[in-house]
């Protein structure tokens, strides 16, 4: 299932993995050979890259590529499928992972590849991801990242639940972060002219606290101060977590 930036899309899983596996290449409509999923896929991540999910339609993908919509419907059903598509070839972007250092460093590489992926694609914290389904280039990301905490003591439900935690938090501050970037394009303002221009009104409520967060040391909106925060603290308490248990070895 898609989200449609807070308007759910609901995709049919078994039309959606056979294009995702492409175990259904549709047949070229009147003879046509210059269309093709591939193609309409890279097509529609242009349009959300550039204007939002939100401003995703068929059509608009049709016009990009300088075909007719019903042309563009022979090859993929529907708007859900097609953001189905989109997520499994853009996660298809993730660079390998380097294998080296502790399962810490190999988690933190694995949240900094996913940043990088999301403020690439800011449409992508957009896109609901509680019941993915399951393409090629998912399931390798998901195996790759799994790979990161070989070695520790965790059971296996406790190590898929540690990388949906981190991801989770990757996922959430790049939505803000995309947020706050549609909040500057839509006022004109940086998160911190905002700040500079709320200063006067929160020393007139005394709040001193929010104001030096905001204006001194311009954290409030800082998305990449959000990120590392949160992932410190959350590698800290995985940490712990490890600690408690015997080493494998033992």
């Amino acid at each position: 299932m898609a989200k449609d930036r807070g308007k759910a899309v609901k995709s049919d899983p078994a039309r959606s993995l056979a294009l995702l596996w492409r175990t259904r290449e549709p047949a070229p409509r009147d003879g046509r050979t210059d269309l093709s999923v591939d193609k309409i896929v890279r097509a529609a991540i242009r349009v959300a890259d550039t204007a939002g999910v939100g401003a995703l339609t068929m059509r608009r993908v049709s016009e990009a590529l300088g075909v007719g919509t019903m042309s563009t419907y022979t090859y993929v059903p529907g708007k859900a499928e097609l953001i189905d598509l989109m997520t499994d070839t853009v996660y298809g972007e993730l660079p390998a992972l380097d294998p080296t250092g502790d399962w810490r460093t190999r988690l933190e590489r694995v949240a900094g590849a996913n940043w990088v992926l999301y403020r690439a694609h800011p449409w992508l914290a957009h896109v609901e991801t509680s019941r993915p389904v399951l393409g090629p280039n998912l399931i390798a990301k998901h195996d790759r990242e799994l790979a990161c905490l070989a070695g520790t003591p965790l059971t296996d439900d406790e190590l898929a639940s540690v990388l949906t935690l981190v991801l989770s938090h990757v996922r959430s501050t790049a939505r803000a972060a995309a947020d706050a970037d549609d909040r500057q394009r839509a006022t004109g303002l940086t998160g911190e002219q905002w700040w500079q221009v709320q200063a006067p009104w929160l020393a007139k409520v005394h709040n001193p606290t929010a104001t030096r967060a905001g204006t001194e040391h311009n954290t409030a909106d800082d998305p990449e101060h959000a990120l590392h925060f949160g992932l410190t603290r959350i590698l800290d308490g995985i940490a712990v977590l490890i600690a408690s248990r015997p080493s494998p070895s033992a």
